[in-house]
């Protein structure tokens, strides 16, 4: 990862690398959504200090087993980064790379509050940071992102419905109801798993206290209270 070519970034070369990735996504995977025994959730908060801006990453690991916090770490600092609609992920990359270093455990698996394959060039930050973690990625959004000319119908109003969203031809996501009566979240694959098995995987971790898994929950958590200490200093 070329961080100081990314600080001047252009919409054109971030769209050749993600098109030149593309062809590398693997959707399946090893392992059944219960072998992962060690799941790592990813979140990021932003704020701005005059006319710079600064972001903390937070990267909290569960053992799914027992879905206790096996460790939490963060990182933060100022983002050099342009922001570039459809190229999150070159903004990012450098502050959950340097977060996921700080990690003494090793995830077998990382969710991302934010989309993988779902996504234009189906390289969406999910996706594209499976390339430098080398382990299999979910991309678990609470909002929509919309795709030209993709189709789905919203699921049935009950724990678990879902329905694909189809673009293209294929399958890029699935609207998933974790629990009723409450919007639905969008799961994608990131790389090296199937979208059955990442759902199975977003299931097993949704509990009584949010629609949202609890990895990247506990790590939205995490990132705004560390925002709120950070930004006051």
């Amino acid at each position: 990862m070329d961080r100081e070519a990314w600080k001047s970034l252009s919409l054109e070369h971030a769209v050749s690398i993600q098109t030149k990735l593309r062809p590398m996504v693997v959707q399946k995977g090893e392992k059944r959504a219960e072998e992962f025994e060690t799941v790592a959730g990813i979140d990021l908060a932003y704020w701005s200090q005059g006319e710079r801006e600064y972001a903390v990453c937070c990267v909290v690991v569960l053992r799914q087993s027992t879905k206790e916090v096996v460790e939490s770490v963060y990182s933060f600092g100022e983002v050099e980064v342009p922001y570039i609609p459809g190229c999150l992920a070159f903004r990012e990359l450098p502050l959950i790379l340097e977060t996921v270093k700080k990690l003494t455990a090793e995830p077998e698996l990382y969710l991302f509050d934010g989309n993988g394959y779902l996504h234009p060039r189906r390289m969406g930050i999910a996706t594209h940071a499976s390339f430098y973690l080398g382990k299999p990625t979910i991309g678990v959004a609470k909002h929509y992102y919309k795709l030209e000319d993709a189709q789905f119908t919203m699921p049935a109003n009950e724990r678990f419905a879902y329905t694909d969203i189809v673009a293209e031809g294929e399958v890029c996501g699935r609207v998933l109801r974790t629990v009723k009566d409450v919007r639905p979240v969008f799961v994608s694959v990131g790389n090296y798993i199937d979208l059955d098995t990442a759902t199975k995987v977003v299931r097993g971790f949704v509990n009584g206290e949010s629609h949202i898994p609890m990895p990247t929950r506990l790590a939205d958590i995490e990132t705004h209270r560390r925002r709120r200490e950070l930004s006051a200093v």
